[in-house]
């Protein structure tokens, strides 16, 4: 298998809850690298455009404000299988339905403030880490 990369965000609940430091612990006991880390205050505009691919679906404007209600933590992540690993990790969106253990059911209160965000895919993981970290910002520690 290939190590892939993948974008966590900390979201503003995460932050607001001052859970950062309990998650990353989490991600860091799972394996994962991390090669870069910061806080942002995402506006209306990063926010939908990281989030375009939702556009027009019913949750987006809601999706959009909650993001941008308070800062939050990009976090570029490398692993072999990192997707489907952190995926497993964070588990399902819905913190009712997510697994005992995971990090939605331990910390986030609903599916619309669900702690933490995780790429669906590993093309998806490239450019969402992309879109938050150029190459130069990434540390590769190995």
């Amino acid at each position: 298998m290939a190590i892939e990369r993948t974008l966590a965000i900390l979201k503003p609940d995460c932050v607001r809850k001052n859970l950062q430091g309990e998650v990353i612990a989490r991600i860091q006991k799972s394996g994962f690298k991390i090669l870069g880390m910061k806080m942002v205050r995402l506006t209306p505009i990063s926010a939908g455009a990281f989030y375009a691919v939702h556009t027009g679906r019913s949750f987006f404007t809601g999706l959009v404000e909650f993001m941008c209600s308070g800062a939050c933590m990009p976090i570029a992540l490398e692993k072999v299988n990192a997707v489907e690993d952190f995926r497993m990790l964070i588990g399902k969106t819905d913190p009712a339905e997510a697994a005992p253990g995971t990090i939605r059911k331990l910390y986030a209160d609903s599916k619309g403030e669900n702690i933490v965000h995780g790429s669906d895919s590993a093309e998806n993981g490239r450019i969402e880490v992309g879109f938050f970290f150029s190459e130069k910002e990434l540390a590769e520690n190995r």
